[in-house]
């Protein structure tokens, strides 16, 4: 293996806008195989309610069942305190072959804040960063965080324009509390498992 993608994300829950993005990410950079790690304890999402570790894992599992360069870490909702991605980077480079490249796929709001997360100067030396976009969205503000960046993370960072990142987590959240159809913006399995578990309504599991 040559080339890994690593996708991060709380998948609270995983949809279809992950998932093209990491099959558009694997496509554009010819990448092996793609990892998706589910968040175990997101340091950015402190005072916001998570759902639990393991539904979240349970339902990236079913979403990416069907694509065979696909796979799921529990690398982060098994490790302590808060998950940070310089430490998730870091396991897969000790991993993973010498001549291994690695990218890691993200939205391009996250990278937005990159400049915040933890060793960042270390994280850009050795990693690609796949920043997420919809078409048509301005990248001035990406740019803008970009040239702040030391010489070598600003050619550690490539904007990719996916079409289905307009689908959020945080309107499929908003859609079950409200009773409102989710169908075809996510797997049905994962849907299935969201309704079975009674995920995201006012008294369900969370």
């Amino acid at each position: 293996m040559k080339r890994l993608g690593i996708m991060g994300g709380t998948f609270d829950p995983i949809h279809y806008g992950h998932l093209v993005t990491a099959e558009e990410a694997r496509g554009r950079f010819e990448l092996d195989k793609v990892v998706f790690v589910p968040s175990g304890k997101p340091p950015h999402k402190k005072g916001y309610p998570v759902t639990q570790a393991r539904h979240r894992y349970l339902m990236t599992i079913l979403a990416v069942a069907t694509n065979p360069y696909f796979e799921v870490s529990r690398l982060e909702i098994e490790r302590k305190g808060y998950s940070y991605t310089v430490d998730t980077v870091s396991h897969f480079y000790e991993t993973s072959p010498k001549d291994c490249e690695i990218f890691f796929i993200t939205g391009a709001d996250a990278i937005l804040e990159i400049l915040t997360w933890k060793n960042v100067e270390a994280l850009l030396g050795e990693t690609k960063f796949i920043a997420a976009t919809r078409p048509g969205i301005d990248l001035k503000h990406l740019d803008a965080v970009v040239a702040q960046l030391p010489a070598h993370g600003s050619n550690a960072i490539y904007p990719l324009e996916v079409p289905a990142m307009a689908i959020s987590s945080t309107d499929i959240r908003k859609r079950v509390k409200e009773d409102r159809s989710i169908k075809y913006l996510l797997p049905e399995a994962t849907e299935q498992y969201i309704y079975k578990n009674r995920l995201y309504l006012e008294n369900g599991i969370s």
